[in-house]
């Protein structure tokens, strides 16, 4: 696949970089390189992501670095059961439980709640981080969803970091999830409340929280060139002559995967 020249492979992580010292130079530099495309494409074209990935896989299967980024490369196209058998890889190689959280996901997308659940107790999630074990809750809280148990769910989001006024990389997505889960439960009000929360932390727009409280605010937004439409409609029906002009381009909005 394709590779743009001004991608030389030193983007990679410090870390990623000593993992793959033990290649060749050459071929350390062009692994390196499709690694750099996964990350850069993972977002907004996880596809296209998925094919770097595999270009790296299949050059250099032996770097934990590498079956790690095809595990979330796949992981971004749904790709579940071959996420898990790359996290399993990468987990092999390193001793390292950082994936546990998301492996337990791949159980959810493969559609064994249960599974999720059990990875959810078991010892390792005491050797994550704060971070790791605040998505280790997210991802049990999603289980009970599953299972459509609402207000397990619920009770499995309310803990510390729910409560803090603290506000961390995890903060808003773990608020969001609670108002969620609450308005499935058809607590409302209280779902507003922390909808409203989430706006307050999520300072990079990982969430769509303001869409979500502006609906149960009942706010409805309108497209800005429909508006522009409802005006001219508006002005014709007047009785006076509209005499029209030729449209001028503008930049559109689109919403995100």
């Amino acid at each position: 696949m394709p590779i743009p020249e001004e991608v030389t492979g030193d983007e990679i992580d410090k870390d990623v970089r000593q993992e793959l010292q033990s290649l060749p130079k050459t071929l350390a530099e062009d692994v390196a390189r499709n690694l750099v495309m996964v990350a850069r494409l993972l977002d907004e074209d996880p596809e296209a992501a998925y094919g770097y990935s595999r270009v790296a896989l299949r050059l250099a299967s032996r770097v934990a670095a590498v079956r790690e980024a095809a595990g979330f490369a796949a992981y971004a196209n749904q790709k579940f059961s071959e996420a898990l058998a790359e996290f399993r890889a990468a987990r092999r190689m390193t001793g390292s439980v950082e994936l546990w959280p998301v492996m337990a996901d791949c159980e959810r997308g493969l559609g064994r709640p249960e599974k999720a659940l059990d990875m959810a107790g078991a010892p390792e999630v005491h050797k994550l981080d704060k971070a790791g074990q605040v998505e280790m809750r997210l991802v049990a809280a999603g289980a009970r969803r599953d299972m459509g148990q609402l207000d397990a769910a619920i009770v499995t989001l309310q803990s510390p970091e729910l409560a803090s006024n603290s506000v961390q990389p995890w903060t808003a997505r773990l608020r969001y999830a609670y108002a969620d889960a609450l308005l499935a439960a058809g607590r409302e009000r209280e779902a507003r409340e922390w909808f409203a929360k989430a706006v307050e932390s999520d300072r990079d727009g990982s969430t769509d929280a303001s869409d979500r409280l502006a609906e149960l605010d009942g706010v409805e937004f309108m497209d800005a060139l429909d508006e522009h439409e409802h005006e001219g409609e508006g002005e014709a029906g007047s009785g006076g002559d509209v005499e029209s002009a030729p449209a001028e381009d503008g930049d559109k909005d689109g919403d995100e995967d």
